[in-house]
């Protein structure tokens, strides 16, 4: 079939729907498929999907009322879709116009090019002590800030990867699938010069529905729960320690798998015993 297949997720964000999905149909290239999946029973999300059924882009709908998650559409995508590319685009998320092409060129240029997408930090996370050791060339001008996984939006995979790693297994994370991806020989990481995706959950966004604490408890992301963020500031906090933990994560498989992950899992249990939060 060839050409890219994108999925959307959505739920219960009328305001986030109403922005992301319009951006995307229009980022999308000629021979772009969009994938919506919609998770839940929130009237006006879904009546913001539906304002756009009928665009040539928007090539597969799906409803569940009883909102699997993240991983059942995901692997709905992996594995009916037959785009020499495949990527997700959570709702929260807008993509820069272009940001498909020069992904897509990076694939074509660097075979060994696994999952690479576009970054999600505004410019004062960027820590070039922690990031310049993880800058990588590549041929015909291309850079990557190395790293083994990416978030699970605003990317771009080779049907290849796929293929060879199957469907996120159950329990799965995006961030373990990719992972696997890295062990078994793929080059992953953000493009650089950056690719901006605006994601709207960051309090500092434009587009954010969180401006004040209320906001934030009244609609708690389920990232922000996970960790305890319950105020801005706090779920500011998050943000930028996200972004230093990425640029500043090893560049060493070992340290994923094995006796260090396990390592790594009680320490982690530990502080979050200790904190009542869950670090990064």
């Amino acid at each position: 079939m060839g050409g890219i297949d994108i999925l959307l997720i959505t739920y219960n964000r009328p305001e986030y729907v109403r922005l992301s999905l319009p951006r995307l149909l229009e980022t999308a290239t000629a021979d772009t498929r969009i994938w919506v999946w919609h998770n839940g029973t929130d009237r006006e999300t879904l009546a913001a999907v539906q304002e756009h059924r009928n665009h040539p882009r928007l090539h597969r709908f799906h409803h569940d009322a009883s909102n699997p998650g993240l991983r059942e559409p995901t692997n709905w995508l992996f594995r009916e879709a037959g785009g020499d590319y495949l990527s997700k685009v959570d709702d929260d998320c807008l993509e820069e116009p272009g940001w498909l092409e020069t992904l897509r060129k990076a694939h074509e240029d660097v075979p060994q090019f696994g999952v690479i997408g576009a970054w999600r930090f505004p410019d004062c996370d960027l820590d070039p002590e922690l990031s310049a050791p993880k800058m990588a060339d590549y041929p015909h001008g291309h850079t990557l800030l190395r790293n083994h996984w990416v978030q699970g939006s605003g990317f771009l995979v080779k049907r290849a990867v796929v293929r060879q790693l199957g469907p996120l297994r159950p329990g799965e994370s995006f961030t373990r699938w990719c992972l696997r991806a890295a062990r078994a020989g793929w080059i992953n990481g953000w493009y650089h010069p950056f690719i901006p995706e605006d994601h709207m959950d960051d309090p500092r966004s434009a587009h954010t529905i969180y401006r004040t604490d209320a906001d934030l408890r009244a609609r708690w992301p389920l990232t922000a729960r996970e960790v305890g963020a319950a105020t801005i500031a706090e779920w500011t906090a998050e943000m930028v320690h996200s972004a230093r933990t990425v640029q500043g994560a090893s560049l060493d498989l070992d340290d994923y798998f094995g006796w260090r992950l396990k390592r790594y899992n009680l320490g982690r249990r530990l502080r979050r015993a200790l904190t009542g939060r869950a670090p990064w």
